[in-house]
């Protein structure tokens, strides 16, 4: 069984909203796109989640995890969502795998949200040299030519 896909709502959020039912946390691209720092892809249908259990639907990616204790997140009516700075921890931590577009994306948007600064945006000492090997394509991601 899958959920229904991106390209059937206006906006990630919309989408997000209508396809979690289960006790899950948002995290990853679905996270970004959850918070409107990822602009995501036009009909896409993965939905990235922690969870404590392997849910029912086939389009969504279950990370699962003993507990949602270590995870930073904050509800929003029925949607759990892993913080911003969690997030980006979390793909830089992994950013062999992650989705490097998204991440530019997003880190360029907390960029320019924050005057053409990453001051305030916490980084985990562990993820300082790939934060470092992203970070000029974030302030640029925007650019043309």
């Amino acid at each position: 069984m899958t959920t229904k896909t991106r390209g059937c709502y206006l906006s990630n959020k919309e989408w997000l909203t209508s396809s979690i039912h289960e006790n899950v946390i948002l995290c990853g691209v679905s996270a970004l796109e959850y918070m409107d720092m990822f602009t995501g892809f036009l009909d896409e249908t993965l939905i990235d989640v922690f969870a404590t259990q392997k849910g029912n639907y086939d389009n969504i990616n279950y990370i699962i995890v003993d507990t949602f204790d270590g995870v930073d997140y904050f509800v929003d009516g029925n949607i759990k969502c892993a913080t911003f700075e969690y997030t980006i921890n979390e793909m830089l931590n992994d950013l062999r795998n992650a989705d490097y577009m998204a991440l530019a994306e997003a880190l360029s948007n907390y960029y320019t949200m924050h005057n053409d600064s990453f001051e305030g945006l916490n980084i985990n000492p562990e993820n300082i040299d790939n934060f470092n090997s992203v970070k000029e394509d974030a302030i640029h991601y925007y650019d043309c030519g």
